[in-house]
């Protein structure tokens, strides 16, 4: 007597669903990984954007652990007015009797802040203004780059001046605003100029003829080729932005009552720290600046890598 045994049958499969799950679902996440992966080791093979990298670490810590690094309040003036550097206080005093070295780790989160989120919000609008003036032709991005063209033309700094001057706030984030507002016209003709030379390749033309609706050929085919269009425009904008918020605190046009770097170069000013002997106040303030800008400056270097291969070390 035989006894019959079956094999389990494993249940039909969907040609092309195995595919679909990879290719839609868990490895998605993984190939965006590996593409920034991609990048950062690009990045961190160029030996400019290293130290640039490296810096912006830095100054990023400083900031976020500003109260553990700091041994006394930059607003405090508990000190005995322009004294030399010395053991307690490592950079000397101000006029009224402040810690330099205190004014300095804490002034790096409002010059990072204005940094970044300049740069950030200039890039978006430039981005923005780019993409729609260089995929719609006519008097749409005949418009858009008459607006641009105005922006341009005008001088990025007396055009702050006027803006901070008139303002009613003088606040941190109004210098945000204010920079953003004079910083995107340069990326955004950039990314136009690109924008308009994709519009005409093949694949966006086969995806157009496919029924692509705008937002996702604009956002799946355009925008990914301009990756290091888009993050040498935030860089740039970084950089400027940093530069213009010390330029318009030196000038008195911010919060005086913030601590940044800017600030530290006005009171400096106010008070002929130079005459005093107390250089320090004009010195580190102004190399710290110097610094971080150039630290942006030298990860542009790197990103311009990332879209011409010559560019790359070996």
């Amino acid at each position: 007597m035989s006894v019959l045994t079956s094999t389990p049958t494993p249940p039909p499969q969907v040609p092309g669903a195995a595919a679909a799950v990879t290719a839609g679902g868990e490895s998605r996440v993984p190939g965006s990984l590996r593409v920034i992966g991609r990048a950062f080791r690009t990045l961190w093979s160029n030996g400019k954007a290293r130290i640039g990298l490296i810096i912006i670490a830095l100054m990023v810590l400083v900031a976020i652990f500003a109260p553990l690094i700091a041994n006394h309040s930059p607003t405090a003036t508990t000190f005995q007015p322009y004294q030399n550097p010395n053991g307690s206080n490592w950079f000397g005093t101000t006029g009224n009797g402040q810690d330099v070295f205190s004014q300095m780790v804490y002034g790096a989160r409002v010059s990072l802040l204005v940094g970044l989120v300049s740069g950030a919000v200039a890039t978006i609008v430039a981005v923005t203004i780019g993409l729609i003036a260089g995929y719609r032709p006519g008097p749409v991005d005949e418009g858009l780059s008459f607006l641009t063209n105005l922006v341009l033309v005008i001088p990025g700094l007396p055009l702050m001046i006027i803006l901070a001057a008139y303002l009613q706030s003088h606040s941190v984030w109004t210098i945000i605003l204010v920079v953003a507002f004079t910083s995107w016209a340069t990326g955004a003709r950039v990314i136009r100029s690109q924008a308009t030379t994709l519009r005409t390749r093949d694949f966006i033309t086969s995806a157009q003829f496919s029924g692509e609706r705008l937002h996702r050929v604009v956002f799946r085919e355009i925008l990914p080729n301009m990756t290091s269009l888009v993050a040498a425009s935030f860089f740039a904008a970084a950089t400027a932005a940093v530069m213009a918020e010390a330029s318009l605190e030196f000038l008195g046009l911010g919060d005086p009552n913030t601590v940044s770097w800017g600030t530290i170069l006005y009171y400096a000013q106010q008070q002929n720290s130079v005459l005093t002997g107390q250089w320090l106040l004009v010195f580190a303030p102004g190399l710290a600046i110097a610094l971080l800008a150039t630290a942006f400056t030298l990860v542009n270097f790197g990103v311009d890598a990332l879209s011409n291969p010559r560019l790359r070390e070996k």
